[in-house]
């Protein structure tokens, strides 16, 4: 087969029929649809649809009907394989090459695929039995009832560390493929291969065309040093790359013209049994780019409902810096905030529908949660702490690519300070309204990206560049600057972060969601990680993760080890002082993730200034390698810091 069903699969979910189609044809929103002309008629009123849910097009006027390949055809005149490569490429997949082993692989994916239903089948049926009622009576507690047990294909996994593959095995399955699968564990340690969920409670993990494709497990037992445990990656899962529910979401989502985003399984059960069936869930970790790309796919402003407590806040806020380099004009989130304490299983259980759907009302935009997050903690007392607010709000909005958006952006939180601090006058430079004050440029100087727009109260010259201007030419003195040279790794960071939780493995209970959630970009840091989330959540004998490490990950430890700062190494010691090394890894976590950002936002600067070499983009640009120069000041006094508070708490 030339193109396997898979391939096909994934170059559709990553280009929308209105991407492709929009590309020749001028479209207008029609509800849930989008309409204009037809292309392959003349006409003045406009007869041809596209409907991304559905992922087709149709035309009234010749009749014609199909999806993204299916279009290029008929438009171009190219043939199915030149369609499929063209849009291949469009959307970044790598087609596979003529071969026997191509269509191997496929059918490998498809007994992939059959195994994981035979797996969801056992699970099922071993609820159902006595050695499930455990289960059972924790599921009726929860409120999940005989009717969603059902429609979620929920399991239990036995407490026995072979049920599942003696199970399959008698069906004719070999171990090899339970093991690609992620159904056993077989690691250098493990002398026989076992089954990875033991005693939890099973809820597949489906695909968006409803196939099996991993399980997450919620474990019976207290003692479990996991509570959720999901299956491993896999030739079918990448947990990143996927959402729980998305595929019978899909078309409620549709329907409704909207879709609400929760943190975890039982809650997507819960609001689907209230009547929500548009929900979806990231899974177990923060929420991705591509999980977020599938969201906007199922509706432009979708609502995220995270827990009432601290965890779902970071978990909000989190998703805030993921998003902020995507928002488009009508693509944004809202967020839906939960009473202290309440998760929306406990809103389902305790006031059903309508206090669900009061809560959803009352979703805030955006923008309110950008700015509760930076200014709720904030210090202003002082022009100083003033001006860093106002520095660290316009910093995270150059993250926004799209430049009308940042515009707006820039006015709202500009607005908002001049109103927070009025004795302040808030900014004059197109921004904001008001006079001159602390913290705050005066009117006519440049606008943050060195921007500003229209003349200002003292006559100030527009600065946008104008038509038939000579454009901006960098000198090569000034390419020389610091400023402009390569931004260094982030490996000693990275480093530092996972061999400090290598060394003091019961941080992973506290860091583990954060630390999975970072960008990483040293394979060895990452392979470190990979090594010790799955220990955290295999562990039987205790938290000690640094027991028994395949080779591999001793050989990558000691490579991150020689690229550690000389000052952080002391973290390393068992018997340092667990308070100063915690705080030590925060800073690390704080300043690796404003790193990530300023590093998405450099490479919009550049890619601004390539397009268009005016003041105003070499300004963004110089702003950003500015404020990377001084994360790199920020590190260098963290290491120093931590020299001496070592020095102070050593015996």
């Amino acid at each position: 087969m030339r193109f396997p069903p898979s391939i096909l699969e994934e170059i559709r979910a990553r280009l929308p029929v209105t991407a492709v189609v929009g590309r020749r044809v001028r479209l207008t929103k029609a509800g849930r649809e989008w309409k204009g002309l037809s292309p392959f008629n003349a006409e003045k009123t406009p007869s041809f649809y596209v409907n991304d849910h559905k992922g087709f097009f149709h035309c009234f006027s010749s009749g014609k009907h199909g999806d993204i390949f299916t279009f290029l055809m008929e438009t171009e005149g190219v043939s199915f394989p030149e369609a499929v490569e063209r849009l291949a490429a469009d959307a970044g997949v790598t087609l596979p090459k003529v071969s026997e082993e191509a269509q191997a692989d496929e059918e490998r994916r498809r007994g992939l695929h059959e195994i994981m239903d035979m797996a969801a089948q056992f699970f099922a049926a071993n609820l159902a039995k006595k050695e499930g009622a455990q289960a059972s009576r924790y599921l009726d507690g929860r409120g999940l009832g005989r009717e969603a047990r059902t429609r979620f294909r929920l399991g239990y996994a036995l407490p026995d560390r072979f049920a599942l593959r003696d199970h399959l095995a008698a069906q004719g399955v070999g171990a090899e493929a339970m093991i690609e699968a992620g159904l056993l564990v077989n690691r250098e340690d493990v002398t026989v291969p076992h089954d990875r969920f033991r005693d939890r409670i099973m809820f597949p993990i489906t695909d968006v065309r409803g196939r099996v494709i991993a399980f997450g497990g919620r474990a019976m037992s207290a003692d479990a040093p996991a509570k959720y445990l999901n299956s491993s990656e896999t030739p079918l899962f990448h947990k990143g790359h996927v959402l729980y529910n998305h595929q019978a979401a899909r078309k409620a989502a549709h329907d409704k013209g909207t879709v609400v985003v929760v943190e975890g399984y039982v809650d997507v059960i819960a609001m689907t049994m209230a009547g929500f069936p548009h929900t979806v869930a990231p899974l177990g970790t923060a929420l991705t780019e591509d999980q977020l790309t599938l969201i906007w796919r199922m509706a432009p402003e979708p609502i995220l409902c995270f827990d009432g407590d601290g965890a779902g806040r970071r978990a909000a806020y989190r998703a805030i810096d993921v998003a902020l380099p995507h928002l488009v004009a009508g693509q944004s989130l809202r967020f839906a905030l939960l009473p202290e304490g309440q998760d929306p299983d406990d809103l389902a259980r305790s006031g059903g529908a309508p206090a669900i759907a009061q809560v959803l009302d009352k979703a805030q935009p955006l923008v309110d949660l950008l700015w509760m997050r930076e200014v709720e903690t904030a210090s202003l007392d002082t022009p100083e702490r003033r001006a860093a607010l106002e520095k660290r709000l316009f910093g995270l909005l150059n993250g926004i690519r799209d430049e009308d958006l940042r515009r707006h952006y820039r006015a709202e939180i500009g607005e908002r300070l001049r109103q927070l601090l009025p004795q302040t006058g808030g900014r004059r430079d197109g921004y904001a309204g008001g006079g001159r004050g602390p913290g705050f440029r005066q009117a006519g100087a440049p606008a943050y990206g060195g921007q500003t727009f229209g003349k200002n109260s003292r006559g100030g010259r527009d600065a946008r560049p104008r038509a038939g201007k000579v454009p901006l030419q960098i000198s090569p003195s000034l390419a020389r600057n610091s400023l402009f040279a390569a931004t260094s790794t982030g490996a000693p960071r990275e480093a530092l972060i996972v061999l400090t939780l290598l060394a003091h493995p019961e941080l992973m209970h506290r860091y583990g969601e954060i630390v999975t959630s970072l960008d990483f970009s040293n394979a060895d840091a990452l392979r470190l990680r990979a090594c010790l989330i799955d220990r955290e959540a295999l562990a039987t004998d205790g938290p000690d993760l640094a027991g028994a490490l395949p080779q591999d990950v001793v050989l990558a430890a000691e490579r991150l080890r020689a690229v550690v700062r000389h000052g952080d190494v002391w973290a390393f010691d068992r018997d340092a002082e667990l308070t100063a090394v915690e705080e030590m890894l925060r800073q690390a976590l704080t300043l690796h993730r404003r790193a990530f950002t300023l590093h998405s936002e450099l490479k919009a600067a550049e890619r601004a200034l390539a397009a268009d070499e005016s003041e105003a983009n070499l300004a963004w640009l110089t702003e950003v390698r500015t404020e990377l120069t001084s994360l790199d000041g920020a590190e260098a006094d963290r290491e120093a810091a931590n020299k001496v508070s070592t020095s102070r708490n050593r015996p």
